[in-house]
């Protein structure tokens, strides 16, 4: 079987289902992290080249991984050159730059001057080294600045959940739609108010992604919290509940096989406990004769694998939680509070709301 999951930002489905996913994996089945907001709104103004570098896109010319990192790579003379035997000798680096001065001048033998090339990474008559300059010689604007930053802080959750999807050992895809602070949401009232208007769920692009994936199961958030992503993210998961049934792949309805799972911490922190702690708005689009059933899913054997794959999101764990180890225990927590609602007598489970004619 194949199982879809849909992120509304990197890290939810760690967050919310990392135990039914690492359930599902030892069994055997594939599974498809499906990532909606993984990009910014302030794109437009990159080339194809400065997007891909910056980490946005699905195809990177750069790829944001840990072996590009420059910190991982190792100094050319090491700090104990008596260690390693093919250091360069101080007479050997003199006669290597003497040849480089060389050919420097021949470069520039139709100039006044030249440049000296330097090869001991130094600077030379107090001009900055070119690895010291953020932009490498670009025009600092604040522009600049802002695309950068923000580049930096999705490549930085895009590579977090690279890192999870290979502990996992499952396939994820970015669609890179832009995160709602890039949409024009500002402060906590609008970010977690109602989605404006001119802000639809992305119903269409998520029923190309998922008719193409061809899943058995599809998860969609339950928008506990309010966050706008995530409950428009839900919306769309409604909407592809209301298409009239059709005999294409992957299955003739999605009722039955669309499934909800509760957004942690946010369900952890509302002390969610059944379907009308949510607004009445929540799910007011569930199309007649449909209903959702609680299914419980037992991850007592997974709990801790679960925790580890959540904590590879480091960008994310002081903000949410104050760091680690109050994760750990709040995921422990809730493990235990959907255990026990469901009556799991091992003690830690996921709860799920699956769709069903009533």
């Amino acid at each position: 079987m194949t199982h879809v999951f849909i992120a509304p930002h990197p890290d939810d489905v760690a967050l919310s289902c990392g135990g039914l996913l690492a359930s599902l994996r030892e069994l055997g089945q594939n599974v498809t992290i499906l990532t909606l907001f993984s990009g910014t709104g302030g794109t437009e103004r990159l080339t194809p080249y400065q997007r891909e570098a910056l980490g946005f896109g699905s195809k990177a010319v750069w790829p944001v991984t840990e072996a590009f990192n420059r910190a991982h790579l190792r100094a050319d003379v090491p700090e104990d050159a008596s260690a390693a035997p093919w250091a360069a000798t101080a007479h050997g680096l003199d006669a290597t730059q003497a040849d480089a001065d060389a050919a420097a001048k021949r470069f520039w033998q139709r100039s006044s001057w030249y440049r000296r090339a330097s090869i001991h990474n130094q600077s030379l008559a107090q001009q900055p080294l070119i690895d010291d300059l953020p932009t490498q010689g670009a025009v600092l604007t604040q522009e600049r600045l802002d695309v950068a930053a923000a580049g930096e802080t999705m490549a930085q959750r895009r590579l977090e959940d690279e890192r999870f999807a290979a502990f996992a050992e499952v396939s994820t895809v970015f669609l890179d739609l832009p995160d709602a602070v890039f949409r024009g949401y500002e402060g906590d009232e609008q970010l977690l108010g109602t989605p404006r208007a001119d802000d639809p769920a992305p119903a269409d692009l998520l029923r190309r992604e998922v008719a193409r994936l061809e899943p058995q199961r599809v998860y969609f958030p339950m928008g506990i919290g309010g966050h706008v992503d995530h409950q428009l993210a839900r919306n769309a998961g409604l909407a592809l509940l209301a298409d009239l049934p059709s005999w294409t792949m992957p299955f003739p309805s999605y009722i039955g096989s669309l499934v909800f799972y509760e957004d942690f911490p946010y369900a952890h922190w509302s002390d969610f406990g059944q379907l009308d702690d949510l607004p009445p708005e929540a799910f007011a689009s569930l199309p007649a004769g449909v209903s959702l059933a609680a299914e419980f899913a037992d991850v007592s054997d997974v709990l801790e694998r679960k925790i580890r794959g959540i904590a590879l999101y480091e960008s994310q764990m002081d903000r949410l939680f104050g760091g680690v180890q109050p994760m750990a225990e709040a995921a422990r927590a809730y493990a235990a509070r959907v255990a026990e609602i469901g009556g799991v007598a091992t003690g830690a489970a996921e709860r799920y709301w699956v769709t069903t004619r009533a």
